[in-house]
């Protein structure tokens, strides 16, 4: 454990040391979320004021807390490991005394931690001067979210250790990494809330771990999922979690024995 919370402090570091990269990835995520509350609201004002349980206002949060979100909870693409492995690098992580899918994931968590700030408040102060916020005014929901967002990083991390794992087998991973992209922006209820998706698309996310990433969170921070139905959700994201790290940790093992190193 001692070994994991050092990972933790190194992705922390390593992230903290591009303040600017972190300024300028929040005003991206300010100016779209600008952007997205706008479109938000004209959609909504078209349906008559209400759609899918949103009005004008909690349609406007709903954008300013996923544009807060998508950057500690990275529901992008990631290629680090990939890289590693292409290059043989990945012997070293082998050789250290630490798992590396649990060395990976605590190095995360740090940057997920670091990044909730710097990258998450800006669009949510904006958003509250803007257009305000439809946030509830019990301490549960916050506790709840907090624990939320937490599980979405893991399970993001783990969706994308497993995308990475395909450089095992493929020389290049630019076509698999761009469906990924896609369908875990569409999915996870970037793009719009997943409430909003036609009775066939919001079936198929359920049975998707990228709902677990945004969607979720948002539902428990809002207040729309709240008692049972936030347990119900938590419980959603515990069992992504750990079926999606069992399934990282078998197809990592099996990629470890194609791995041939010159000279080792």
């Amino acid at each position: 454990m001692s070994a994991l919370a050092v990972y933790a402090g190194l992705g922390w570091r390593r992230w903290s040391a591009y303040r600017t990269a972190a300024a300028a990835g929040a005003f991206t995520n300010t100016v779209f979320g600008l952007i997205k509350a706008a479109i938000t609201m004209g959609a909504i004002g078209a349906a008559g004021g209400m759609l899918a349980g949103y009005d004008a206002l909690t349609g406007a949060t709903y954008a300013w807390l996923a544009q807060a979100l998508i950057g500690p909870v990275n529901v992008f693409t990631w290629s680090e490991l990939a890289e590693r492995i292409r290059s043989g690098d990945i012997a070293i992580d082998l050789a250290r005394p630490i798992d590396p899918q649990a060395g990976y994931l605590a190095a995360d968590l740090g940057r997920a931690a670091f990044q909730l700030v710097p990258r998450g408040a800006p669009p949510l102060v904006v958003g509250a001067l803007v257009t305000g916020l439809a946030l509830p005014g019990q301490v549960l929901p916050y506790l709840l979210g907090l624990v939320s967002v937490t599980l979405a990083v893991v399970v993001s991390f783990a969706c994308r250790w497993l995308v990475n794992l395909a450089a095992f087998w493929l020389l290049d991973l630019r076509g698999v990494m761009t469906l990924y992209l896609v369908a875990s922006n569409l999915l996870c209820g970037l793009v719009v809330p997943v409430h909003w998706f036609p009775p066939w698309l919001a079936a198929v996310a359920a049975w998707t771990p990228f709902p677990a990433m945004l969607q979720h969170p948002i539902d428990i921070i809002m207040g729309r999922a709240a008692g049972p139905e936030a347990l119900v959700l938590l419980g959603e994201q515990v069992a992504w979690t750990l079926g999606l790290l069992v399934v990282g940790r078998a197809v990592f093992e099996i990629g470890v024995r194609r791995v041939v190193v010159q000279g080792g």
